[in-house]
């Protein structure tokens, strides 16, 4: 399964852009021998709308163009279920499975997630009750993929 990020928002270059290239380069070396591969990482700029729906709206729209046919899309909104690592793994699993080949993973941006991607969303996943900035969530959410990785393959990366 092809494993995208969609991002509202560009990494500059620093150390959080290095920390997440550094775990997503962990997981597109261990992913492939257990059926996960990094397809591409997708940044949009902001939208410049008045309003905060608008905004939403076309980072939407953005999105959807992005979003490969007939692929899983997991939205991470901060009223979305929390899930521990083995969770996510499990979910990662479970996606990979299928038979789809392609998933999406989506970063909104400083408003959030447009309310019409919710219906669209396979899942809607939170990374816990407190709000990051966005610099961080694509950095904790590289890490998670690769310890999903780690997870499904029985690597003792994560221990318990």
């Amino acid at each position: 399964m092809r494993v995208g990020l969609f991002a509202v928002g560009r990494l500059k270059a620093g150390p959080e852009k290095d920390l997440a290239a550094r775990y997503l380069d962990r997981f597109s070396k261990a992913g492939p021998a257990i059926g996960l591969e990094l397809s591409r990482v997708t940044e949009v700029p902001e939208s410049r709308a008045s309003s905060a729906d608008t905004r939403k709206r076309e980072e939407a729209a953005q999105l959807e163009k992005s979003l490969p046919d007939a692929s899983l899309l997991i939205l991470l909104d901060e009223r979305g279920k929390a899930l521990d690592s083995e969770g996510f793994a499990s979910l990662i699993g479970s996606f990979r499975d299928s038979g789809k080949r392609d998933l999406m993973i989506a970063i909104g941006g400083a408003d959030g997630l447009d309310p019409a991607l919710h219906g669209k969303a396979d899942a809607v996943i939170c990374l816990g009750k407190m709000t990051w900035p966005h610099q961080l969530v694509r950095i904790l959410i590289a890490e998670q993929l690769y310890r999903a990785v780690t997870i499904l393959s029985g690597h003792p990366y994560h221990r318990v």
